[in-house]
């Protein structure tokens, strides 16, 4: 598989040929809503291929999305269902992935369907980092299924990425390139708050930069509080940076949301921005900043810098405000807060606060440090002695 620089070149060879290929893996939520968003550009380039085992299903799912799409005269894509595939079988992902040869793969399978993980975790533990192996599974699977079809694309993962992308990566396994949600979910609510707080009514003119993860996207999101732990974040209008306590913004962040399958609509818009902006850099010869969990293989979640300006289409870590060693520590101190200590080496190392509020939790021991090729044994673990009995 080779590496991301020379990936970024050929796709941008597709964007500016205009023959994009979108895979989604998974049609649940979110890969219907993400569906719907791309199909709603009306961009005739642009295939995009779904990939699942339930043929009915994803037929059900593509089906109201076209004839939604249609209805508002947006529909110029075409959609190509690829149904019988095995997300546990990599020989089947690889044929699949080498059949159509997508420029963006977008992981938005689930171990465990219908279920919001933090359902469960956040009322008994107040972390998420318990579910990485479960995020992990799947994800390790299309990318062998990658390195073996020699994938030219780019490959985003919807689920944990702030840990399971570099525990891939330390591994030394072939790694998404980009994470979606979490932090990203923050963002709109610090520029609405922003926007709230300075009487702006452009809110679209806020501009923010910010480094995170996954738990202090919940803990403020949720409650509008950090737990005594500041943020990395910066805010500007206008390219004027403004001066707003922390507090008084991240309160003004915890805003009513719903806790179904609708949540997903954020997870599916952060996928999207991902690959229009990739899409849009290049077709305008611009340079975009998004956010990112997991990027480029890092702990936590960065802004991250899209760029298209030159000659190559480039990614890289925005270190224009922050440093990345400043980022990193703050990630590294915020994840710790959801239950995870470190990622090295292809380990994962749960804090022992977690182990110990799992076992007060649940009746469960759950390993202190889970090595790589332990993942689905623990995965299968966890799924049996905590999530099957708490639906039960």
């Amino acid at each position: 598989m080779k590496n991301l620089e020379e990936r970024l070149q050929l796709v941008k060879e597709h964007i500016e040929k205009n023959q994009i290929t979108v895979m989604i893996m998974g049609l649940g939520s979110v890969g219907t809503y993400l569906l719907d968003f791309l199909v709603s550009r009306n961009d005739e380039s642009i295939k995009i291929v779904v990939v699942g085992r339930n043929a009915q299903k994803m037929e059900n799912s593509v089906n109201i999305v076209k004839i939604s799409a249609l209805i508002r005269h947006l529909n110029r894509s075409q959609i190509v269902i690829e149904s019988g595939v095995d997300f546990n079988n990599i020989e089947q992902l690889a044929l699949c992935i080498r059949k159509y040869k997508p420029d963006f793969i977008v992981n938005s399978s689930r171990v465990y369907s219908g279920l919001k993980y933090g359902t469960i975790s956040w009322k008994n533990l107040r972390a998420y980092g318990i579910w990485a192996p479960l995020a992990v599974k799947y994800i390790k699977n299309i990318m062998a299924a990658c390195e073996i079809a020699d994938m030219c694309g780019i490959v985003i993962n919807t689920s944990y990425s702030d840990a399971v992308i570099p525990w891939m990566k330390t591994a030394g396994k072939p790694y998404p390139d980009f994470g979606s949600g979490n932090m990203n979910h923050l963002i709109p609510r610090i520029k609405y708050a922003i926007a709230d707080l300075k009487k702006i009514e452009d809110f679209w003119n806020v501009d923010v930069m910010f480094a995170t993860s996954h738990f202090h996207d919940v803990v403020i999101s949720k409650e509008g509080q950090t737990e005594g732990m500041p943020q990395l974040l910066k805010v500007y209008y206008k390219g004027e940076e403004l001066s707003v306590e922390q507090n008084e913004i991240f309160r003004r962040c915890s805003i009513a949301m719903p806790t179904d399958e609708k949540r997903n609509m954020m997870n599916a818009s952060s996928n999207y921005d991902i690959i229009t902006s990739v899409i849009d850099c290049v077709r305008r010869r611009e340079s975009r900043r998004i956010f990112s969990p997991g990027a480029l293989g890092e702990i936590g979640g960065y802004p991250v810098q899209i760029d298209a300006t030159g000659d190559k289409l480039r990614s890289y870590i925005d270190t224009s405000v922050f440093t990345l060693e400043e980022m990193r520590e703050a990630n590294r101190k915020s994840i710790a807060l959801d239950g995870v200590e470190n990622v090295e080496n292809g380990e994962l190392t749960y804090t022992s606060h977690l182990v110990q509020k799992v076992s007060d939790a649940f009746n469960v021991t759950i390993p202190k440090c889970v090595h790589f090729e332990e993942i689905d044994d623990v995965a299968k673990y966890i799924i049996d002695n905590i999530i099957i009995p708490q639906q039960r």
